[in-house]
């Protein structure tokens, strides 16, 4: 048993060392905050939080700090961590900022907790290390740069790429789509993720359009929270449909299992409620039939994937890694968890 003695935050804008491409815009930087939590007893976990908008990293850094001092002085049990914070935020509502810092105190008490049995997360968990399948995450979504970009990934043993799109027209996302596939071959496993920029309608039109490419999968078509839009987009196209990165806790996933929005899920640490959110949601995707895979924290991903009946892909798009002491290892398009204590995340700042 651990006790909460100190959390210290820190918000840290980490450069990218290339910018990446969405559908809303372009992200140079990655806003992190970094979460360690020191215990009575001596261990202390760690996680990090990104929220995508520089406006926003001071404000979140302030939340966790805040959020931080209800938990100091009592267990560091993340069940009853959790059934403290949500009493206090039961009125706000376990969404937005205060979704995130509730989530990245759960991740780092789950650390916490690894290290001081002196085991990876996932064994923790009641899994064993293993290579985890992963695509790469494309951050270009220009038809050439694309093209090239997936080579390279090609080159360190992927077999699956997604490509972000719906920044122009239809034809646009086809020039990518095929300058990519010409680049890579029938053989992998290509997804696009148009990052929430379509109305339902036109989601239904460009979604019809692509079952003709053997696309793997249809990500975020449309607004995230949209689960009767995303079903009817579901219902209309043959290539699955993928949703599930900007749902907020386990709720929001059992919403959409309900209303069939999806065809897979994907699920974030960040916003599923930390290593506590993700196995509940875990075992709903499992119990619907559903694969799952992850969005980011490819060090977090690797760990609970692990221990995840539904495991399907890991997304890699390593974001923290130029600041963590052993960034994410990836063989032949796999990636590896950590095999030291916790989840393997230090970090050198």
């Amino acid at each position: 048993m651990l006790t909460v003695r100190q959390l210290r935050v820190r918000p840290y804008e980490l450069e990218l060392e290339g910018p990446a491409e969405t559908a809303s815009g372009v992200l140079r930087t990655a806003p992190l905050v970094l979460i360690e939590l020191a215990s009575e007893e001596g261990p202390v976990g760690r996680a990090y939080l990104r929220c995508y908008a520089s406006v926003a990293l001071e404000p979140l850094a302030q939340l966790v700090t805040g959020v931080g001092e209800l938990i100091v002085g009592g267990d560091a049990d993340p069940a009853r961590v959790a059934a403290v914070l949500q009493r206090h935020f039961r009125l706000l509502g376990p969404q937005g900022l205060a979704g995130m810092a509730m989530a990245g105190i759960d991740m780092a008490l789950w650390d916490a907790r690894a290290r001081a049995e002196g085991v990876p997360l996932v064994v923790l968990l009641g899994g064993e290390p293993r290579p985890i399948p992963a695509y790469a995450s494309l951050r270009t979504m220009s038809p050439a740069g694309a093209a090239a970009e997936a080579e390279e990934a090609l080159g360190r043993g992927f077999d699956a790429l997604k490509l972000k799109v719906g920044r122009g027209s239809l034809d646009d996302d086809l020039e990518a789509i095929r300058a990519v596939r010409s680049a890579v071959g029938d053989g992998v496993r290509l997804m696009v993720d148009y990052n929430q920029s379509l109305g339902v309608e036109e989601a239904i039109s460009r979604a019809q359009a692509l079952d003709a490419e053997d696309l793997h999968w249809i990500e975020e078509p449309t607004r995230g929270d949209d689960f009767a839009g995303h079903a009817r987009i579901a219902a209309a196209a043959a290539t699955p449909v993928q949703l599930g990165e900007s749902l907020w806790g386990p709720e929001d996933i059992e919403k959409a299992i309900a209303a069939r929005a999806s065809d897979h899920l994907m699920l974030s640490a960040m916003k599923v409620g930390g290593v506590s959110g993700w196995l509940r949601a875990a075992a709903l995707a499992e119990a619907a039939g559903l694969p799952v895979s992850s969005h980011t924290f490819p060090e977090f991903s690797a760990h609970l994937l692990g221990v995840t009946p539904a495991c399907h892909l890991l997304e890699y798009l390593d974001h923290a890694g130029p600041i963590l002491e052993q960034p994410v290892r990836v063989a032949d398009g796999r990636v590896l968890p950590s095999e030291g204590p916790g989840a393997g995340v230090d970090w050198t700042v």
